[in-house]
């Protein structure tokens, strides 16, 4: 499969230098496994849609599809019509769907890339049928029903008003695919809220008129968490995202991690005490001691908060703090407990250095955020490797 768009192929790099400066290695087979756990507790009954959405969770859109591929998906999710033609530029022919509402300019491509939109309104509809009317194609489509996410979707409670003007477009010319709703809180520790929007999406179900030809529409609801919290609501299809990349979803299953952050060490020296580092000097040397500088900072995704808030790396399995504020470039390390380190050691940002692991989730968490702004913020400068971890 030959990317040919410019969202895959900034991620191609000359394999002699990929490890030279700073990368993300991307561990496929774990990936793997973890589409595979969320396929065994969603069930039989329950087809896979992985996300593929901001080129896989920053890992890289073709080897992620690639890799997948095996698991025998039903189809693939993105979030943009470009993603759907990046993902069509990789060589998947099945079923793309659009999950993210899009500009009505849009349609058309959408529909020359034989893409299925998620809809929110009649009006869209009418714009969709007629963009396939245009390219001569039958397109389809999913009613996204809204029970308390708010972005976007038909209301749950007015599913026979909206559902019979639905019905009346989609024909010939139009596929009503599927129906899906999106759990704002399966990932929380109480899962009432869940319950409840699942309740609502049933009634609206109850009340959508049943396809004139027979056939049955597509229902799912489950992201990661709720695949995995909540498997009787899987339906159809599942749609995992962030835990097939390494993320945790507050589930008694813990993903295998997929991610590495790592940098090379380029300076060492010993400095006095009194030192300081970093713009604006927030950190002073309160004794002499051993600096190392990595070659990745803020320009390549690493978050400016890891400084402080107690950021740490991994060197030779041992942890060394981040000191001053990162750069956008660099980033330095105190290392005067960690005896022998040399320009060219390999720092660990994201990832496991013998005994010791900085998880994804944990440096999530120092920055105040979550894992996915983690991940889809690493940067393009960021060479992805995708292949066992090399420390040498």
């Amino acid at each position: 499969m030959a990317a040919q768009s410019a969202y895959t192929t900034c991620f191609v790099t000359d394999p002699s230098t990929a490890r030279s400066r700073a990368w993300v290695e991307v561990d496929l087979e774990a990936l793997r496994r973890n589409a595979r756990t969320v396929r065994v507790v969603a069930g039989s009954e329950a087809q896979l849609i992985p996300m593929l959405k901001a080129n896989a969770y920053g890992l890289g859109m073709e080897r992620v599809l690639a890799a997948l591929l095996p698991e025998q998906p039903w189809g693939f999710g993105v979030a943009a019509v470009a993603e759907g033609e990046a993902l069509r530029g990789c060589g998947w022919r099945g079923p793309a769907v659009v999950f993210a509402p899009i500009a009505p300019g849009e349609y058309a491509r959408a529909a020359a890339a034989n893409l299925a939109l998620c809809l929110s309104d009649v009006e869209a509809l009418r714009g969709w049928v007629q963009a396939g009317r245009s390219a001569g194609r039958r397109v389809a489509f999913h009613t996204e029903i809204d029970t308390g996410m708010g972005r976007a979707g038909f209301s749950w409670s007015e599913a026979a008003v909206w559902g019979a003007a639905v019905a009346a477009l989609a024909g010939l010319e139009s596929r009503w695919e599927g129906c899906f709703t999106h759990f704002h809180s399966a990932d929380e520790p109480v899962l009432a809220p869940t319950d409840e929007q699942w309740e609502r999406f049933e009634y609206a179900l109850r009340n959508l008129p049943a396809p004139r030809d027979g056939s049955q529409r597509l229902v799912h609801a489950t992201n990661s968490a709720a695949a995995l919290r909540r498997p009787e609501y899987a339906r159809n299809l599942v749609r995992p995202g962030i835990f097939l990349y390494g993320g945790e979803v507050g589930a008694e299953y813990h993903p295998w991690a997929v991610a590495a952050l790592r940098a090379r060490v380029v300076l060492v020296r010993g400095v006095p005490a009194g030192a300081t580092v970093g713009y604006g000097a927030t950190y002073q040397a309160a004794r002499p001691e051993r600096w190392a500088t990595l070659a990745i900072g803020y320009g390549d995704g690493l978050r400016r908060a890891l400084g402080p808030a107690g950021g740490e790396v991994l060197i030779r399995g041992q942890r060394a703090p981040i000191i001053g504020r990162i750069s956008m470039d660099v980033t330095v390390v105190n290392v005067a407990n960690i005896p022998g380190v040399v320009p060219g050691d390999v720092a660990t940002l994201i990832g496991r250095d013998r005994d010791v692991e900085i998880r994804l989730d944990e440096v999530a968490a120092r920055c105040g955020t979550i894992s996915y702004e983690i991940l889809t913020g690493l940067g393009p400068r960021l060479p992805r490797v995708y292949d066992a971890p090399d420390l040498t």
